[in-house]
């Protein structure tokens, strides 16, 4: 199975992210697996994939792990995981030096950026994307 190489995302944890019991409002974290995937695409995408599609979320499943505080410094590692027609399936990684914090499970729905309908992306982008796999040991 092809995947596409790990791309990390830094997070900055802002005071208005704590919670009544202070540490990172779960919700929080959507925002930032929101981030790191579009951080991925546009790492990774031509511009003109770029102009011409949108992502939009469907589908998130998140395991807390450990909770985050201000002035930890974190980074999320995201994973493609696979491309199936217009939906793109990621694995975000949210860690604390080698501590995992939270991981997601998340489908996106890819959209064409002029008529705001799903789109099927073009095989050689999604190839562009998809690597031979990687180590299981870079995911540890």
């Amino acid at each position: 199975m092809v995947h596409s190489p790990p791309h990390a995302h830094g997070i900055a944890i802002r005071p208005e992210d704590i919670d009544a019991l202070g540490h990172v409002n779960n919700a929080t974290y959507l925002s930032w697996i929101q981030a790191a995937v579009l951080g991925h695409w546009h790492a990774r995408a031509l511009p003109e994939a770029v102009a011409a599609f949108r992502w939009m979320a469907v589908k998130h499943e998140i395991t807390y792990r450990k909770p985050a505080f201000l002035g930890d410094a974190l980074v999320a590692t995201v994973v493609l995981e696979r491309v199936r027609r217009e939906s793109a399936y990621y694995d975000t990684l949210i860690r604390r030096g080698p501590e995992l914090i939270a991981e997601a499970k998340s489908r996106w729905c890819c959209i064409d950026a002029a008529t705001l309908r799903p789109a099927r992306l073009p095989q050689e982008m999604v190839s562009a994307f998809l690597v031979e796999p990687w180590p299981a040991s870079a995911r540890a």
